[in-house]
């Protein structure tokens, strides 16, 4: 495994102040590595959109960080994102780390051209470049991701669904930033034009280097395109492993449940199962273990206690974490 480029550490999130906040994430951890795409999957309102806002400080109120450390790992040495001036963060921003939005029609100007949104990214972060050489590199980003020029002085309206998505990822991509954070990009795609673009942006991070984090419900996207996958449930992590681990063998019945909700597309064919009931209301979160009100398994234990996220005791070796008392993990006395 590479170094890391950006750790969370205890990361918790709330919506609201006081006694009436609502903690949407809860005890984050989770470690991108240089050059990986790391998949973050589970249904609507798990916590996965929230984790990756808070971590680049773009909640919108009432969204607030209550506590963690979010450590990006620059040519200077650690630094904690969570505590960096007003000043660093901008200049942080799209230079270092850069997000792709859902909905690119609503992340685009719709009155600008797309030359210009292109080129005002670098001018913010470059004021002494030209307008020659921004417009240059508007070009060459365009071409990266299969764009011709002549689209440069388009509206977005002018584009299509696929073409807009390409857009957003050129722009996230034209100050060559270390880490890529893309929130279900693809969501209003067909699954045509979805496999080209995410083939597309396999691509370009084995040519340019950068990392990844892919958030999306569609974990069978995440199982094809991802290097190691991340399990988020009730606004935590419930199980980590590498994409072929978590696809062969799952050990979170979560995961095992999400999985068994896509069709295979090579193979026998075999039964959906679902998973049976709806997400956890944050506002009045299950004892216990969040999923055990919904999961086939469950024990009286998980009614009661929260399973640590950790090592399996039962996986000796294994890379990968899992928090459920089917599988205690090591440092926990079980």
């Amino acid at each position: 495994m590479s170094e890391p480029v950006l750790e969370i550490r205890a990361l918790n999130v709330d919506y609201g102040l006081g006694a009436d906040a609502v903690r949407a994430v809860r005890d984050g951890d989770l470690t991108l590595h240089r050059g990986e795409v790391l998949g973050l999957a589970g249904e609507s309102g798990s916590g996965k959109s929230t984790l990756a806002y808070g971590m680049t400080r773009l909640l919108p109120p009432p969204g607030v960080v209550a506590s963690g450390e979010v450590l990006y790992h620059g040519p200077d040495g650690p630094v904690d994102v969570l505590r960096m001036s007003d000043e660093r963060l901008r200049a942080f921003r799209w230079a270092e780390t850069a997000i792709v939005f859902q909905g690119a029609m609503n992340s685009l100007n719709p009155v600008k051209r797309i030359s210009t949104q292109l080129t005002d990214v670098v001018a913010a972060h470059d004021p002494s470049s030209t307008k020659a050489s921004r417009l240059a590199r508007a070009r060459e980003v365009l071409a990266l991701v299969g764009i011709a020029a002549d689209r440069l002085d388009s509206y977005p309206h002018q584009l299509s669904g696929g073409m807009r998505q390409r857009v957003m990822i050129a722009m996230a991509l034209v100050l060559e930033p270390e880490v890529v954070i893309m929130d279900e990009p693809t969501t209003a795609l067909d699954v045509v034009v979805q496999r080209q673009i995410l083939r597309q942006l396999v691509d370009l991070r084995e040519r340019l280097g950068f990392s990844v984090v892919f958030i999306t419900h569609d974990l069978s996207l995440l199982v094809e395109f991802s290097d190691r996958i991340a399990i988020m449930y009730g606004g935590r992590i419930v199980e980590q492993a590498g994409s072929s681990e978590i696809y062969r063998t799952p050990l979170h019945p979560y995961s095992e449940g999400l999985l068994g909700s896509f069709p295979a597309l090579r193979g026998p064919r075999r039964l959906l199962a679902g998973i049976p009931g709806s997400p956890p209301d944050l506002r009045g979160m299950p004892s216990g273990c969040a999923f055990h009100p919904r999961c086939p398994r469950a024990m009286e234990r998980c009614g009661v206690e929260v399973p640590a996220l950790g090592l399996p005791g039962d996986q000796p070796g294994a890379d990968r974490a899992v928090a459920c008392w089917l599988h205690p993990v090591h440092d926990n006395g079980s």
